[in-house]
């Protein structure tokens, strides 16, 4: 959403402690980064490649709330609709995890990405034989309409297989990093540690993952995505 109102990959942005206003009723927002450090001014790239939430929310905060929600629909997210229902039960936690989406929503919003901004809505059967192989039914994935141009696709693709745009947090030498080949990939953990996700992939595929428990608990020791769904993650594209 930066990217299609003018923000670049270079827009500076201040990672420093920052208390949100709350509107009429409702309490202050004061989000934290995961390790719970700041790190000053940052580019767009590294912030988004080192997963920096208050940088996150703070661009959020620029460009609007129902704009990002237009993008996640467009996408293909629609548990997250543009409505007023949902802009009344989300907030600037959004970015964090503060808006819930499934798995399969996500995955196929980031096949955009890897598709030169055009959607591909998933499908779970391509084709169906008979015992002497003749093909009863076939499905083939099809491009839906462009939902980013292909330059907003690119960067975001270009900054989530930045190795060393993520190396400040993540190392440079992660299971994120796969030797060899050009992967974007994005972590990510809700603030309540009940959801901790991988995602990301290339022009051949896209996976993602989603570790948690069951019946909702917050996890107590599987804490981020680099541990948690990024081994599973990792394993699915090397096999």
């Amino acid at each position: 959403t930066a990217f299609k109102e003018g923000y670049t990959a270079s827009t500076l942005l201040m990672d420093a402690e920052t208390t949100f206003p709350g509107g009429a009723g409702q309490p202050d927002y004061t989000p934290v980064n995961y390790d719970g450090k700041f790190r000053g001014p940052l580019q767009v790239r590294y912030a988004l490649g080192n997963s920096i939430n208050i940088a996150a929310v703070k661009m959020l905060a620029m460009v609007g709330i129902k704009d990002v929600l237009r993008t996640a629909y467009d996408l293909g997210i629609t548990s997250l609709e543009p409505t007023q229902d949902t802009l009344n039960r989300v907030g600037l936690s959004l970015t964090l995890g503060g808006g819930e989406d499934r798995l399969l929503e996500l995955t196929g919003a980031y096949a955009a990405f890897m598709n030169k901004g055009y959607r591909v809505d998933p499908v779970s059967i391509l084709k169906v034989e008979d015992s002497d192989g003749k093909v009863l039914e076939e499905t083939k994935p099809e491009k839906k309409k462009r939902v980013l141009t292909e330059e907003q696709a690119f960067l975001i693709a270009s900054i989530l297989s930045d190795n060393s745009a993520r190396a400040n947090v993540f190392g440079t030498g992660s299971l994120l990093n796969i030797a060899g080949k050009n992967v974007a990939v994005k972590t990510g953990t809700t603030n309540d540690r009940r959801d901790n996700w991988t995602l990301g992939g290339n022009a051949n595929a896209v996976v993602g993952v989603w570790v948690g428990n069951n019946d909702n608990s917050p996890m107590l020791n599987v804490a981020s995505g680099v541990s948690g769904a990024s081994p599973i993650w990792r394993r699915i594209l090397l096999e």
